[in-house]
């Protein structure tokens, strides 16, 4: 059995490739050929935190793997991250374990190449200037996948807490080669973006519609429990809406659920699951559009396929 590091995995994993994984898992799972059950969570109102287990196969590229993560929105007050995770990779023609991964680093990148697949079809294709929301791990990954799928000449960040803000502007400008702007708010972090990626813990909206222009594309992946929302309502009310999985969105997403209790909007209104956008069974952004959103709360497969590109390339 292999045990990884997130090190190990680091030195391994790109973005592009991550991307590539993705959306090979979510034109499987629009195939029918993903076994995936919902996510199993257990909420500690007394820790505010909360441990979800999430399995899934992949029949095509015969990928199988669990994976066990633990959201904590108070743990950098403890100097720890606020998400961590573990995935056990299983042979699915014997069961036997395969590989033990630390998953933390992997489920920032499978986190970021998701909505690296989603900008890939939604985003404009003249996109130059990307607003983070958030400066923790997530936002780095937001920020390189956006980088990947789009030539950006700047990126803009906005963070409560300022430290967090200055380190991310040092590494990422280092890492991508692009200027880092430190935004004095949210409304100045969105002004002319035409990409606007949310990677917060916040339980009330962050990004108003007033603030983004006439043709952009928001990604919100922080967000992840149904009383939760990244979003005012009247950017989902307004935008061409592509979600990852309808059965985890309406378990999951107060970005969705609650924009549909105000009644704002109904069922019929999300343009698409993304699966359907990359088998090509839907449109993704067309010329008559303006605001695109992709709402994701994070699937199982995303862990499944990036893990086994992983131990691919390590077999190599």
């Amino acid at each position: 059995m292999l045990i990884l590091s997130d090190q190990d995995i680091a030195k391994l994993l790109t973005m592009e490739e991550a991307i590539g994984a993705v959306e090979g898992a979510f034109a499987q799972l629009r195939r029918g050929k993903v076994m995936m059950p919902t996510r199993s969570t257990i909420m500690l109102p007394k820790y505010n935190g909360s441990i979800s287990f999430m399995p899934s196969y992949l029949e095509e590229s015969g990928a199988q793997a669990t994976k066990i993560i633990s959201i904590y929105p108070d743990n950098p007050k403890r100097g720890l991250p606020t998400t961590a995770a573990w995935i056990v990779v299983n042979n699915p023609e014997t069961g036997q374990v395969e590989a033990f991964m630390d998953g933390t680093y992997l489920t920032g990148v499978r986190t970021g190449a998701v909505s690296g697949v989603a900008a890939k079809y939604l985003a404009p294709k003249d996109a130059r200037v990307a607003a983070v929301f958030g400066a923790g791990a997530q936002a780095r990954n937001q920020a390189w996948a956006a980088a990947t799928v789009r030539k950006l000449d700047e990126i803009r960040v906005y963070d409560l807490f300022k430290p967090a803000v200055d380190k991310f502007a040092a590494d990422m400008e280092a890492r991508l080669g692009i200027p880092i702007v430190k935004a004095a708010s949210g409304e100045e972090a969105c002004r002319g973006a035409d990409m606007v990626l949310t990677a917060t813990t916040s339980k009330t909206p962050v990004v108003k519609r007033k603030w983004l222009g006439d043709k952009v594309h928001v990604s919100a992946i922080g967000a992840f429990y149904p009383d939760w929302r990244e979003l005012e309502t009247g950017i989902i009310a307004d935008a061409k809406v592509v979600i990852d999985e309808w059965e985890a969105i309406k378990l999951e997403s107060g970005d969705i659920l609650i924009p549909i209790q105000e009644g704002a909007i109904k069922e019929s209104h999300i343009h698409a699951e993304l699966g359907q956008i990359v088998t090509g069974e839907k449109e993704g952004r067309t010329p008559k559009d303006g605001l695109t959103v992709f709402k994701s709360v994070g699937i199982a497969i995303q862990d499944s396929s990036v893990a086994n590109l992983v131990l691919k390339k390590l077999r190599r």
